[in-house]
């Protein structure tokens, strides 16, 4: 069982920047992939980035691609850096663990979903 809790969230002006935190609890907690996912109002939840907790790798969806970076600490907090932030990452943000083995950016393969934090970006 997993328990992730993220915080961070907030309204921000286009180019600004925002740190998004997801704080995980558990059991064997470094066996999992954490990802970061959005979801904007009538669209479907997207993949982000997600980062093992085991060896650190990380993959990234093209949309944040050189904007954003995901990293993790030894308490097993996963944060996801973002930079230049336009309008179109209006979203509600949530991270989740990896539950299921396969396609890392497949939110179909993620469980223990945390209870979200809205971004806005907006002039």
């Amino acid at each position: 069982q997993v328990q992730l809790v993220e915080s961070g969230g907030g309204s921000v002006q286009p180019g600004g920047s925002l740190r998004l935190s997801c704080a995980a609890s558990g059991d064997t907690l470094n066996s999992y992939t954490i990802g970061w996912f959005r979801q904007a109002p009538g669209k479907e939840r997207e993949g982000v980035t997600c980062i093992s907790l085991s060896d650190g790798s990380t993959v990234y969806a093209s949309s944040g691609k050189g904007r954003f970076t995901i990293s993790r600490d030894v308490k097993s907090t996963v944060y996801l850096q973002m930079n230049s932030l336009k309008p179109e990452d209006t979203a509600v943000y949530y991270c989740a663990a990896q539950i299921t083995a396969g396609d890392r950016s497949n939110r179909y393969n993620y469980g223990y979903w945390g209870q979200g934090t809205q971004v806005t970006v907006s002039s």
